[in-house]
């Protein structure tokens, strides 16, 4: 019978904004709107104590900043761009235009363009997120995003160096040390010296994912996001020790980020506590890891993989890790997730941090209805519509003018009916058809 061997002692995350966040974000972006710069200023300087001369980087100051970072970690950086760059690429390759002829002179086509502004948040709060410079900046390159403007917090008053090369590595064509809520609206508002972008990405704290909440609509996003989450499934075939390592992995995100492990083995989810509380004391994150697993760590025994498959699904977790004695079949098995991690070789920190795929990815249960950021949110599916042959358009033109009747749109009918009377010598009930030289 399956039943919880541990239960989350914090409260369950809620997944609508806090109302004292939504009004002080509100009130950030109105005045950013009505105050441009001068409001940007103000706020960077109340949040950040940062009020240099200008938020954007000069190339000079760019060049300066990179050559302070040792080569070893740029090359490191280097590394982790090429597998993201390369998986972005073959994303992009992925989509295709095309133009098809439906009927004989009717064709339709597709094109995929991408957006001319992207807006990049890499956030340098608690930690140095260089990674999300790799998922935001190169991905909207490849995609083929004209200008991408990426900016992150100062760091003790000054602009993070490995940061600030990521973000460069990674094309970025602006570089602006700023951060917060003054950030995402200078970026989707535009001010006297930031132009406005036409889609901001990347992860924050919860007043920059209220923000961009808030202004979507004036601009795209990449996808409302709350706390790192992370699940993994295992059978009696895992390694405890490496469970409960992977966990408290994903724990040190936040004191606030769920940790659940789904398994069909009671003993394994007994020895993975034992691991944990042996693990903790000696974690340098403790102090961040410890909560979130004594708040939001979770254990649950079932009686089958099959049931610990479907459970997993209830939870569309935004990371899924698959330890058990045959991984690929959590590709079938499940379908809410915001990225699997297949087998003992793979764990989580390698999609967070090096091997390709993307890592803004769905929490809070939107794993249910989206995937995460990819090659395709840069780029627009247009349509486009081309009918060659005379007499398909008057014959698509008597079915458009019935169609239209059916929901009372008389001025679309008449659309279709002058196809028709013109293409197809149908006569027009509601006035004569003039002819090209009573034109003018």
């Amino acid at each position: 019978m399956s039943f919880v061997l541990k239960t989350a002692g914090g409260t369950e995350h809620i997944r609508t904004s806090d109302p004292a966040v939504v009004d002080t974000v509100a009130a950030v972006i109105a005045d950013i709107r009505t105050s441009g710069d001068a409001a940007v200023r103000r706020y960077s300087e109340t949040f950040d104590k940062w009020s240099p001369e200008r938020f954007r980087l000069s190339d000079d100051e760019v060049s300066a900043i990179v050559s302070s970072v040792p080569e070893t970690v740029l090359d490191d950086l280097r590394f982790a761009q090429k597998q993201i760059g390369n998986f972005a690429r073959h994303q992009r390759e992925s989509l295709q235009d095309f133009e098809v002829e439906t009927l004989p002179g009717v064709y339709l086509g597709q094109r995929n363009v991408p957006v001319n502004a992207s807006g990049a948040y890499v956030p340098g709060g608690r930690y140095p997120l260089t990674a999300s410079a790799h998922m935001t900046v190169l991905t909207a390159k490849v995609a083929g995003v004209e200008r991408v403007a990426a900016t992150t917090p100062p760091n003790q008053g000054t602009p993070p160096p490995v940061s600030v090369a990521a973000m460069h590595l990674a094309g970025a064509d602006e570089i602006y040390v700023l951060g917060g809520v003054q950030a995402i609206a200078a970026l989707a508002l535009g001010t006297e010296t930031i132009g406005a972008v036409d889609i901001l990405t990347g992860p924050g704290n919860a007043y920059v994912a209220e923000a961009k909440r808030q202004l979507f609509g004036e601009v795209g996003i990449d996808l409302f996001a709350g706390p790192t989450e992370t699940l993994f499934v295992a059978d009696e075939s895992a390694d405890p020790f490496t469970v409960a390592v992977d966990l408290l992995s994903q724990a040190e995100h936040g004191p606030d980020s769920p940790c659940v492990l789904i398994t069909t083995s009671e003993a394994l989810g007994r020895a993975v506590l034992d691991h944990i509380e042996d693990l903790l004391p000696g974690l340098q994150t403790n102090a961040i890891a410890g909560p979130a697993w004594r708040d939001h760590g979770e254990i649950h025994v079932t009686d089958t993989i099959v049931e610990a498959y479907a459970l997993a699904d209830r939870f569309a977790s935004e990371h899924v890790q698959i330890l058990t004695e045959s991984p690929r079949d959590a590709l079938d098995a499940m379908r809410n997730y915001g990225a699997l991690f297949l087998g003992e070789g793979t764990c989580v920190p390698y999609g967070d941090k090096v091997i390709g795929t993307n890592h803004v990815l769905p929490t809070l249960g939107a794993a249910r209805y989206t995937g995460g950021l990819w090659v395709g949110k840069f780029l627009k599916t247009l349509t486009y519509q081309e009918v060659r042959d005379p007499a398909a358009s008057a014959r698509i033109g008597e079915i458009c003018g019935r169609l239209s009747r059916l929901e009372r749109f008389e001025g679309h009918a008449r659309s279709g009916d002058l196809r028709a009377a013109k293409f197809g010598g149908v006569p027009l009930e509601w006035a004569e058809l003039p002819t090209r030289s009573s034109i003018g």
